[in-house]
């Protein structure tokens, strides 16, 4: 009982958290896009450019990242792609809904920052190996999404290192979602 007590008490202080770090964060959900709290955005947020230029075999493509400036848990996101060797340039902005919707995000499946690398989108808190096993399979899809902010997950990490379970999906580019991989079991 004890244990079950201490385990819901780490994941509320989590959730608490992951709502905190990204107060305001919008999906492409039209009610949440009015709760955004508005801040300076780049000139076109729309044209974020998409970088997918390899120039050997062995290097990554650039990664862009748009995200809320005050998004805690973005940030250790990208400091995870960083150290899985991703190059990243980050663009902070308020106005995530109309990139969302421009490189094909399904509906109910946002998060809180949006990457674009290789020609693929990344959505939420997926793990740099997935991205690479994209990379190199090259599927014929739109990019990954992993719903939410699961506790664990790259940027969500818990201090006792738990990873609540949750599935990286894979997004057809008809906009249907299929399971690419499992973490946390």
């Amino acid at each position: 009982m004890q244990r079950n007590r201490l385990v819901f008490l780490t994941l509320a202080l989590a959730s608490v958290h992951a709502i905190t770090a990204c107060a305001g964060a919008p999906d492409e959900d039209p009610v949440m896009a009015d709760i955004a709290i508005p801040a300076a955005t780049p000139a076109n947020p729309s044209q974020t450019p998409v970088h997918t230029e390899v120039s050997d075999e062995s290097a990554l493509p650039m990664m862009v990242v748009s995200k809320s400036a005050s998004c805690g848990c973005c940030h250790l996101w990208v400091e995870h792609m960083e150290k899985a060797g991703f190059e990243v340039e980050v663009v902070n902005t308020e106005e995530l809904n109309p990139i969302k919707q421009r490189v094909g995000v399904p509906y109910g499946k946002g998060s809180c920052h949006t990457a674009e690398v290789g020609g693929y989108f990344v959505e939420g808190h997926v793990p740099a190996a997935d991205i690479k096993r994209l990379l190199a399979e090259r599927p014929d899809a739109k990019g990954l999404v992993v719903p939410g902010m699961p506790a664990g997950s790259p940027g969500m990490e818990l201090p006792d290192g738990r990873v609540q379970p949750y599935v990286v999906e894979l997004v057809a580019n008809d906009g249907t979602t299929s399971e690419f991989s499992r973490h946390g079991d």
